[in-house]
């Protein structure tokens, strides 16, 4: 997959992910205590869907540009997520996302290794009082900030998938991520090429012992060469959080052409 996220901006992908990252992000908001958001690959924060890189795709024209004018009854979290997405062209990333729903008491960390897409973040993230940019190895970094000193909070990572050992890397980080922080959630998105490579990353972090997780799968007909499906693996996931994925995927289900499958792979609500 090509690095500059700027490519897949705002695809079905980005569109469930998204939709997850506000689920939780709400949850948290429902106690007053603060909370952190560690975002390990956060990109540039902003995408030009108009530009010659979303151009060159398409990939936004078959996902939040279907869901232009979806109206009428919905989940908070997708309710949420398109009035966030919908404010202008420019596709809103995860670290702008969360840094529009933070509170005055909650932090987010965004980390960017590239050193372009670092400068774009920076200047995205400044209004946001809350925010910090660093610009370093996701994983390693991401890590080593765990515990957060809030205590509370959700760790994301999403990374661009192109080195031939990135299914290892992102294990490997969940589980030393979860030894530090418990009691955090955890949100790791992955392409699914192949469900044998799926399983064996799934198994992998499990292995690290933990008890509560489940797989957000979504699939759309895509051509070839492209990617059609993906996945999101969370861990510790919020209560009432898969019933909210499961009636968001109906709603947009449709108009995207995706089938939303949430799976409890261990643990249950």
């Amino acid at each position: 997959m090509n690095y500059r996220h700027g490519y897949h901006a705002g695809n079905f992908a980005d569109v469930v992910k998204h939709i997850a990252l506000v689920a939780i992000l709400q949850h948290l908001k429902k106690k007053d205590a603060a909370f952190t958001v560690l975002d390990s690959h956060a990109g540039r924060g902003r995408y030009d869907l108009t530009g010659e890189q979303a151009g060159k795709t398409g990939e936004a024209r078959a996902g939040i540009a279907r869901l232009n004018g979806l109206s009428g009854p919905m989940p908070e979290a997708l309710a949420t997520y398109l009035s966030l997405a919908r404010q202008s062209h420019a596709y809103p990333g995860s670290p702008l996302i969360a840094a529009q729903l933070l509170r005055s008491q909650d932090r987010l960390i965004a980390i960017e290794k590239h050193p372009e897409e670092f400068a774009v973040l920076k200047d995205v993230l400044m209004p946001f009082r809350g925010a910090t940019v660093e610009n370093a190895d996701g994983y390693a970094r991401a890590v080593k900030l765990l515990p957060p000193p809030s205590r509370r909070g959700l760790v994301l990572m999403d990374p661009p998938f192109e080195s031939p050992d990135e299914f290892s890397a992102l294990a490997k980080a969940l589980r030393e991520g979860l030894r530090k922080f418990a009691t955090g959630i955890f949100l790791a998105w992955y392409p699914i090429k192949s469900q044998a490579e799926a399983d064996g990353f799934t198994g992998e972090v499990l292995a690290g012992g933990i008890t509560k997780a489940l797989v957000v799968d979504t699939r759309i007909t895509a051509p070839e060469g492209k990617l059609g499906r993906s996945g999101l693996l969370v861990i510790t996931p919020p209560s009432g959080f898969a019933a909210t994925m499961q009636d968001a995927a109906r709603v947009i289900a449709t108009r995207l052409g995706t089938a939303v499958t949430v799976q409890w792979i261990t643990g249950s609500e």
